[in-house]
């Protein structure tokens, strides 16, 4: 049986230049999607799979997203006095205890294989997550809990995949596919944003990776891939090249690219027809908009 996977990495030094100026003073990962923080979102699917040690690779300006995770007794003790019991309860989902959080800096903007292996020395030689907040997944079980019960079955490593069309492909890390079992595929090989009409398959990697310690060897070579950084996936298609097995997992789940400004929009609307408090205003308003539209046609 495999070790149960209890740490988890969440690659947060980019400077989210797409949402400027927003991101001159705030880190991307703190920005709101209804009224909790993409990091939260994360963070709440990582405990969900079982984690207990979260490791933020970080860099220059993100002193807010520690912060966030820091108990804020003031606020606390305000919130005590006008008894908002409610609103204690939701801040204490976004408290840490001491010891179960680690942030190590990433000086150089050198891909998401070096941010990953920045972390080595806290991982040593466990099997590991990986979890990048700009891909949110809405989801009844959440993504990672998924894929952790589906590695507790194969071991290796593995990483979440969904299907995309064609003309997307070549902005994603594509698998292909040695066998198909349905949820789970095995992989052949990994080929990081491919050109044009030269996909393997339609399977694309997202941001949520189980893997295991040997692809932080084999990013000890520090090899650049794509777009001249190094690459987590050439590193794990190290590992099928060393024949251990690497799976692709298909998640059940709605993915949002919240890196992007209009799948941050999508999310928001998606997540706030989500909340019972907020549903009917929000279907309202979309409607109205709807029909304001038609009746300009």
């Amino acid at each position: 049986m495999p070790k149960k996977v209890t740490k988890a990495i969440f690659p947060v030094a980019g400077l989210g230049t797409r949402f400027l100026p927003a991101t001159k003073s705030v880190p991307k990962e703190i920005m709101t999607l209804v009224d909790r923080p993409l990091i939260q979102y994360a963070i709440d699917e990582a405990r969900a799979a079982g984690i207990k040690e979260f490791i933020f690779v970080t860099s220059r300006g993100k002193g807010a997203l520690e912060d966030y995770f820091d108990h804020a007794p003031q606020l606390e003790q305000e919130l005590r006095k006008k008894n908002k019991t409610e609103l204690l309860e939701v801040l204490k989902d976004t408290n840490m205890d001491s010891g179960a959080i680690a942030y190590i800096r990433q000086h150089k903007a050198l891909g998401l294989g070096h941010a990953v292996w920045c972390a080595r020395r806290l991982i040593g030689n466990e099997p590991f997550a990986v979890i990048l907040p700009d891909d949110v997944i809405a989801a009844e079980k959440p993504c990672l809990q998924q894929m952790v019960e589906a590695y507790a079955e194969t071991g290796g490593s593995m990483v979440a995949a969904m299907e995309v069309p064609p003309e997307k492909a070549s902005s994603y890390g594509v698998l292909e596919v040695s066998e198909d079992m349905g949820d789970m595929v095995k992989v052949k090989s990994m080929v990081e944003k491919p050109e044009p009409g030269t996909a393997p398959s339609n399977l694309a990697v997202i941001g949520r990776y189980i893997l295991s310690p040997n692809v932080l060897s084999n990013l000890n070579r520090m090899k650049s891939g794509a777009g001249g950084e190094i690459q987590l996936t050439d590193a794990i298609a190290d590992e099928i090249a060393q024949d251990n097995p690497v799976y692709g997992y298909r998640f059940r789940g709605q993915r949002f690219d919240c890196g992007s400004k209009s799948g941050f929009l999508q999310a928001t609307v998606s997540f706030g027809l989500a909340r019972e408090e907020l549903r009917d205003d929000l279907a309202a308003y979309i409607r109205d908009i709807v029909n304001m539209e038609k009746a300009a046609e």
